[in-house]
């Protein structure tokens, strides 16, 4: 068996090198959210027990009827292929290392998600909400609180990236409402710790890696989210693979029209373990450059997540202490981010 440390201890799976079988979409549910931005109750807890099935039996799910319009989707990508296109020095004038909050750029290989690796094969963009200098959370140094960066060279990078960020935040509160059903809460329960969320989205950029392959060196390597969900937005390019409950990876390709939605540490972390935080990766071989959106949504920063009381009894006893979401997410870059640890360069 292969081990890999996360947030929530060690995960462990097969060692089967990097080859990933090709498996029904029906092991992947597809769940249309359609009836979510509707006014019937009865459909909307249809979708919350697909979303319980897929929760706790997979992990992952394809998402449909989001309501995000497609021009949106492309003008996105169209925006983040613009920016890895820049010359490196517009990129790194903007490092993530410039931001305690993890915002701006990462150059390849400047992420490592499996700390047993060597580095991830990709370049990354980071934002999360545009919070002002002046803003008290900001002037105490909550974590994750902070002005995003933006490239001086593309002034429409900022309106483009920011439009879908707003559309993922509201299609997420749809999910967290679906959540909340399929816990058998009142569908507004999470709301009360979405005042001012973790709201952390990425453009990515995958080079394809052809011939051959250190197992150590992928586009990113194998891991689960931190956050409560991520919502994920590909190019038709396939590269994504997702760790099954008997220790197979798993092709999980795009497919149009869909979001591809999976469970975070810290959602699993409030459920006791009832919903699935599934490890994945991604590895590109596609002979194409590969570009990937995705949008990590969790509770505000200062909330403390703690295992629900539905989720607990006395021979289902707490696996976690409670922790503040900043912390957690702080912990988690801290251990993943080579910026971040105490004998790595200065960008």
């Amino acid at each position: 068996m292969q081990t890999i440390t996360t947030g929530n201890g060690p995960r462990s799976f097969n060692p089967s090198g990097l080859q990933a079988r090709q498996a029904p979409f029906s092991e992947i549910p597809v769940i249309d959210f359609a009836p979510m931005f509707g006014g019937d109750a009865a459909a909307r807890a249809q979708v919350g027990e697909a979303v319980r099935k897929a929760c706790t039996e997979v992990g992952f799910f394809y998402a449909r009827g989001h309501g995000v319009p497609q021009g949106l989707i492309e003008g996105t990508f169209a925006a983040a292929q613009d920016f890895f296109a820049l010359p490196l020095e517009d990129k790194m004038a903007i490092h993530v290392g410039n931001s305690e909050n993890m915002r701006g750029y990462t150059p390849m290989l400047g992420e490592n998600t499996n700390t047993e690796s060597k580095g991830d094969m990709h370049e990354g963009f980071d934002l999360a909400l545009e919070v002002p200098q002046q803003d008290p959370d900001v002037q105490a140094g909550v974590f994750g609180y902070g002005p995003n960066q933006w490239p001086a060279a593309l002034p429409g990078f900022r309106p483009a990236l920011l439009a879908y960020h707003a559309a993922m935040i509201a299609f997420g509160h749809r999910i967290f409402a679906a959540f909340a059903l399929a816990l058998e809460l009142p569908e507004d329960f999470f709301e009360a710790y979405l005042d001012k969320p973790m709201a952390h989205m990425r453009v990515l950029s995958y080079p394809s890696q052809d011939g051959p392959i250190d197992e150590a060196q992928i586009g990113i390597g194998a891991h689960s989210d931190y956050e409560c969900f991520t919502i994920l937005c590909t190019d038709e390019v396939p590269a994504l693979q997702v760790l099954n409950s008997a220790g197979e990876w798993i092709q999980a390709p795009p497919l149009p029209g869909c979001f591809i939605v999976n469970v975070g540490d810290l959602m699993a972390r409030w459920t006791n373990d009832y919903f699935a935080s599934t490890l994945h990766r991604a590895i590109n071989t596609s002979g194409r450059q590969r570009y990937s959106i995705p949008f990590f949504f969790g509770t505000s920063s200062k909330r403390v997540i703690e295992v629900l009381p539905s989720c607990q009894n006395a021979d289902w006893p707490p696996r976690y202490p409670p922790i503040s979401t900043g912390d957690y997410i702080r912990s988690r870059f801290d251990d993943t981010y080579f910026h971040r640890q105490g004998d790595a360069p200065a960008p």
